[in-house]
């Protein structure tokens, strides 16, 4: 269970950094009118299930200065992101247990010396990624006075309404990894024409039934083409970060590797959920290949894995997945216990520039400290947009010099 952390920091606004708080507070409390949960608390009945309470006992927001801080501290291209970032955001170490009387959202507005950051958390139990930028922009929208077009959904009558009751252990969930651990933390940004490369890598001669020998360099043909096929571009990203800390990591050939992505089910359910339904509609897909497999074989070889994984979780992988966790109610570990793990989070997909609060585009997406360990990866657009990526990449400090100095990974990694 953990806190999930999401936020941009946009251009400096004209207005004064008062009348600016006084703004944000103001459409805030708007915004969590039309997301009364984000305003709730969670109350455990006598039968044990947790529930949301409406209650408008309301989220926290924090006014911030850092004015010795510049946007540039904050972006440090080329290095590892700073640890200064991690202040802009309330709630570090809580988990989501904590929402029994702590707020379930809270919002940190930070002055910089010459540009603002807005820092949002969370409960990760109430919102995944993708009701999450719904609010947030929400949130930014009310700001800018721009209209609303799209309302939460919050009809509980789908398969994830579940009945069973969710054993706590006493004194509450505790953290299944060391938060304490030696990590490092940067971003690696992949333009379009990168990622096009390495789709063209995975692709090549797949649609013919011929077996690719991962250099790339031939065209893709997609006459008569099964459209579930292909591999996709944030597959063939994600199976070349497989590889290559994989290889980083100086694994024992025999070593089981496993790469886990979340993925949102609300459109592969028949029927399909409302694609605003507001809550955790999530599930993780885990892949799993030994290390001596992984490098022994291509590119191609890795990111068809991924694929078929994806392609394969569909309406009936998903009630079956609910259907086991019921028949055997647990907490989901988080974490890299064999040190062999790699857990791909949030989504490229995701409309993280699209929050404009009247002062222009974001500059820029970081996260706070939240889940923070060897092998968490969170995958963000480029600000660009055009299909780029932005890899917020966590590995130990020893693996991280190692894909610094690897030409396979970063030959596709611009600044």
């Amino acid at each position: 269970m953990s806190l999930h952390s999401k936020r941009c920091a946009p251009p400096h606004p004209s207005s004064s950094f008062d009348d600016l708080v006084s703004s944000l507070r103001r459409s805030l409390s708007s915004a969590l009118s039309l997301f009364p949960p984000l305003a709730g608390r969670f109350y455990t009945s006598p039968s044990g299930h947790i529930y949301i309470t409406c209650n408008d006992a309301g989220a926290d927001f924090v006014a911030a200065s850092a004015k010795h801080v510049t946007v540039s501290d904050v972006l440090s291209p080329g290095k590892d992101v700073p640890l200064l970032v991690r202040e802009f955001f309330v709630f570090e170490r809580l988990v989501s247990y904590n929402g029994h009387h702590k707020p379930l959202a809270a919002v940190q507005v930070t002055e910089l010396e010459d540009g603002v950051f807005v820092g949002c958390t969370v409960n990760h139990c109430v919102t995944d990624g993708t009701s999450f930028w719904h609010f947030f922009n929400t949130f930014a929208d009310l700001t800018s006075g721009k209209m609303i077009k799209h309302l939460p959904d919050f009809s509980r009558h789908t398969v994830f309404d579940c009945p069973q009751v969710l054993p706590i252990p006493p004194g509450g969930p505790r953290v299944t990894f060391d938060a304490d651990q030696p990590i490092r933390e940067r971003i690696f940004h992949f333009s379009r024409e990168a990622i096009s490369k390495l789709k063209q890598r995975t692709n090549y001669n797949k649609v013919n039934g011929m077996k690719s020998n991962g250099n790339g360099g031939g065209k893709i043909t997609k006459k008569n083409q099964d459209p579930t096929a292909e591999i996709s571009s944030f597959q063939s990203l994600s199976a070349q970060l497989w590889r290559s800390v994989t290889r980083a990591r100086n694994l024992d050939p025999s070593k089981t590797t496993t790469f886990r992505m979340a993925v949102n089910c609300r459109h592969r359910l028949e029927p399909k959920m409302d694609p605003y339904y507001f809550g955790n509609a999530i599930q993780s897909i885990p892949t799993m290949a030994s290390a001596g497999d992984l490098l022994a074989n291509d590119l191609r070889w890795s990111a068809d894995q991924l694929h078929r994984n994806v392609v394969a979780h569909d309406d009936a992988t998903v009630r079956r997945g609910i259907a086991d966790w019921e028949s055997n109610p647990r907490l989901f570990p988080l974490g890299n216990a064999d040190g062999a793990s790699i857990t791909m989070g949030s989504s490229p997909r995701f409309p993280m520039y699209d929050n404009d609060f009247g002062w222009g585009k974001p500059l820029a997406v970081r996260s706070g400290g939240a889940n923070k360990f060897d092998g968490k990866i969170s995958a963000f657009p480029g600000r660009e947009g055009n299909g780029s990526v932005d890899l917020e990449v966590v590995l130990a400090p020893e693996t991280m010099a190692r894909i610094e100095n690897d030409p396979d990974f970063m030959q596709y990694v611009s600044v």
